[in-house]
Formats: structure tokens, C-alpha cells, sequence
């Protein structure tokens, strides 16, 4: 920090960490209240899965034009842009809520008003955190840029744990499960304050682009790096396809093993209702399941924070061990009756995807030159956002039909990885 802070005052960085932190914490704490909301409504489940799928639809549309915008017109107005579309997001998706839990307005238009309204933080949310990226390198040098970025990455992740861990308290008794929503808008308010006042929109120091961030969900911290611009030469650059057979193992890993993971975490909040007999007690189901993402999200932090350095895994090592750890996790839930269960199958799994996760993304990173880590790191953004988008609700429209079918097919996703990827992928470090 104190390297840092030559080149980016303390205050600053905190304004920035925030930013980050809000971003990721108000998502994941409607992760986790989601389900509840549409049990308190009478929705059904495949309807409440695809409001989500449709804002991450938004986010993995709109992420790469931002994430180039902010060259353009400025890395603290694209930090306002997402901060205000995240804050008009959760208050109106709140007073939405508040009003069809009131009786105000019908059941059916309060989801689609909500489902609209989502569309705010899917479209525009998603300016904030490549607009982050970018202030902090263009603004340090090479040395400290690493130890920078890594400090508002941790953000990100520390956000996962705290959404869901918090939102239960603010279930307030007249506002109910739209507490949160409000609430985190107010928190939005403030942070966008703190932009205005604390955070110059100074000159940079060198040229710099942010990458494109992922959805924000309880699967664990993301990883968001800056381009240097001063690296890329498209004169001498190659366009790197995705048949490029370097690469295209990491991918179609990328690809099975982020079809699980988000199936998981799109159906795990309707099986806590289910399996504890909650549907008629969407609050109390609300707060289970914000302590079960909780739990998950701190599994995945200590793969991706503890387990991976300590123990200096290679990328095929975590993927392979990755999803066996998925599979067996994913088995274990699916066949839970009590929540002590549900809590060892969901946080098992998810240490699996924390250790695949960051290990696909190295392996395929390390599979090319430096001069294709722009496509490659743009290849891998896409694979793990556009999993977000159908599986959530394929997995709960067969969790519909019958819960093991569901849990199987993630769980054969993994199995499957494993097997093909034992021989598949065999890359290691590549210069």
C-alpha cells in the first residue's frame, strides 16, 4: 500500500475498492433473496432464473464496449455511468418489489417491472470496473501496477462473501425482502458521492485499458487484469481463432466446467427452499441461503487465495482436481436433506470450482505468446460470462422436473472433464 500510495493516494484507492466492492456485493445479495422473492410472489422458478439470466446477458453484451468507452470519455465518468445504473437498478427494482409485496400492483407486473428494471445494471453496471482497472494503471508504474490491481481485484471478491452474508439484515419489517435492494441503493448513493468528491479526474501517467469484468456472482473473486496499449502492435498481431489448437482444450473446459458452475448456482436457492420446507417462509428461506452462498464464496476464496499458491498447482493440476471436487460436491447437494448438508455439498464444490476456475483461465493464457493475451483474455471472459446467460435456467427447469437430473448433469459435466481432460490437457507452461 505504501508503494501505492506514491502514486495513487490512500483515499483514492478506498473510493476505488469500494466501487469494485459494491459492484459485486449488491449483486450477490439479490443471488441470494432472488429465489424468496419469487416464492412470496408465485412466480415460477424458471421465470425468476431468467431475470437473472437476462441482466448477465446484458453485462456479457455490454461489458466490451465499455470496457473501450472509457478511453473516450473518461475512466471517472464510466465509474459514475456504472455506479448510477447500479443504484437506479436496485432502488427501482426495490420500490417494484415493495409495492407488489404490499398489493399495490399485481404479481405479474411487479416481475416483468422488476425483470425491466434489472436490465439498468445488466446494460450499465458493467462500466464500472474496467473504468477501475484502467485509472489504477495508467496511473502507476510497471512495478506497483501488479500489487494495485490485485487490491481491487480482492475487492471483487470480498464483495461475493459480504452480499450475501449481509443481505438477510436488512430485511427490514416494513420494507421485507426489498430492504435489501434498498439499502445497497442507498450504500450506491453514497459511493457515488465519495466518487465525485475524492477522485479527480486527473491526467494518466501512461496508457492503459481495463479488461473486460465478468458477471459479478458468488463463484469467487474475479481476476481483472489492464492491457498496456504500449504492448499492442496490430501490425505484427495475428487474430487468434478459437480453433487455434494451443488454446481450444482450455476453452472447451472453460466452456463444461462453467456450464456446472452456473447451474449450481442458479438452482441452489430453490433446493434450500424445497429440502427446509421453506416456500411458505421466503424469509427465513432468504437468509439460509444468503449463509450457503456465503459459505461457498469463502470456500472459493480459500482455493483461489490459499490452496493455489501454497501449494503452486499447475493449471491442468486445478482443473483436473477442480471438477472432481465439483462432482463430488455437486452429488453431495443434490442427494442433501438438512441444511448441515446442503453447506459441506455446496462449499465442496464450490473450493472445486474456486481451484478450476483460475486454472483454466492460467492454462490457456499460458498455451499462447504474449502477443495473443488480449484475444485469449478476451476468449476466456466470454466463456465464463455467456454460462450465465442459459444454464441458470436449464438447470432449474430440469431441477423442475426432477432435482437428480438436474445434479447429474453437473455433475457429468465435471466427470466428463475429468476423463477428457486427463489426456486433453497437457499443456503446461508455455513461454
Amino acid at each position: 500500500m505504501t508503494a501505492i500510495a506514491r502514486s495513487i493516494p490512500a483515499d483514492r484507492m478506498a473510493v476505488l475498492f469500494a466501487i469494485m466492492l459494491v459492484a459485486a456485493a449488491g449483486n450477490t445479495a439479490m443471488q441470494s433473496i432472488l429465489p424468496a422473492i419469487g416464492a412470496k410472489l408465485h412466480i415460477p422458478d424458471v421465470w425468476v432464473s431468467l431475470a437473472f439470466s437476462w441482466s448477465a446477458l446484458l453485462w456479457v453484451m455490454t461489458a466490451p464496449h465499455w470496457a473501450r468507452q472509457s478511453d473516450k470519455r473518461g475512466r471517472r465518468a464510466l465509474m459514475a455511468l456504472g455506479i448510477v445504473g447500479f443504484l437506479a437498478s436496485m432502488a427501482l427494482c426495490g420500490l417494484a418489489l415493495w409495492a407488489g409485496l404490499s398489493g399495490a400492483i399485481a404479481a405479474s407486473t411487479t416481475f416483468i417491472l422488476f425483470a425491466l428494471f434489472r436490465s439498468l445494471y445488466g446494460g450499465l453496471g458493467s462500466a464500472s470496473p474496467p473504468a477501475v482497472q484502467a485509472y489504477v494503471a495508467a496511473r502507476t508504474d510497471a512495478e506497483e501496477r501488479t500489487q494495485a490491481l490485485s487490491l481491487v481485484s480482492s475487492s471483487f471478491g470480498l464483495g461475493t462473501v459480504i452480499g450475501p452474508a449481509i443481505a438477510p439484515f436488512f430485511i427490514l419489517p416494513f420494507v421485507g425482502l426489498a430492504g435489501p435492494l434498498l439499502v445497497f441503493a442507498l450504500i450506491g448513493l453514497i459511493v457515488l458521492v465519495m466518487l465525485r468528491w475524492r477522485l479527480p479526474n486527473d491526467t494518466p501517467r501512461f496508457a492503459a485499458r481495463g479488461a473486460i469484468a465478468p458477471y459479478p456472482l458468488s463463484a469467487g473473486p474475479a481476476e481483472p487484469t489492464a492491457e498496456d496499449e504500449n504492448d499492442r502492435d496490430p501490425s505484427t498481431q495475428k487474430a487468434l481463432g478459437w480453433r487455434d489448437l494451443r488454446v481450444r482444450p482450455w476453452l472447451l473446459a472453460g466452456f463444461f466446467g462453467g456450464q456446472a458452475q452456473a447451474m449450481m448456482l442458479g438452482v441452489i436457492g430453490f433446493l434450500i427452499l424445497d429440502r427446509l420446507h421453506l416456500r411458505l417462509k421466503p424469509d427465513e428461506g432468504a437468509a439460509i441461503t444468503g449463509i450457503v452462498l456465503m459459505a461457498g464464496a469463502f470456500a472459493t476464496l480459500l482455493a483461489q487465495w490459499g490452496l493455489i499458491p501454497l501449494l503452486k498447482m499447475t493449471p491442468r493440476t486445478t482443473v483436473l482436481y477442480g471438477a472432481a471436487l465439483g462432482a463430488a460436491g455437486i452429488l453431495l447437494t443434490g442427494l442433501a436433506q438438512d441444511l448441515h448438508a446442503i453447506v459441506i455439498g455446496f462449499a465442496l464444490a464450490s473450493l472445486g470450482f474456486g481451484l478450476f476456475r483460475p486454472g483454466f483461465t492460467a492454462g490457456a493464457s499460458l498455451s499462447v505468446s504474449r502477443r495473443d493475451q488480449g484475444s485469449v483474455a478476451g476468449m476466456t471472459a466470454s466463456i465464463n460470462g455467456s454460462a450465465y446467460i442459459v444454464s441458470p435456467a436449464v438447470g432449474v427447469l430440469l431441477y423442475n422436473w426432477h432435482a437428480m437430473v438436474s445434479y447429474g448433469l453437473m455433475a457429468m459435466f465435471c466427470g466428463w472433464l475429468v476423463l477428457w481432460g486427463w489426456s486433453a490437457l497437457q499443456q503446461e507452461d508455455q513461454p
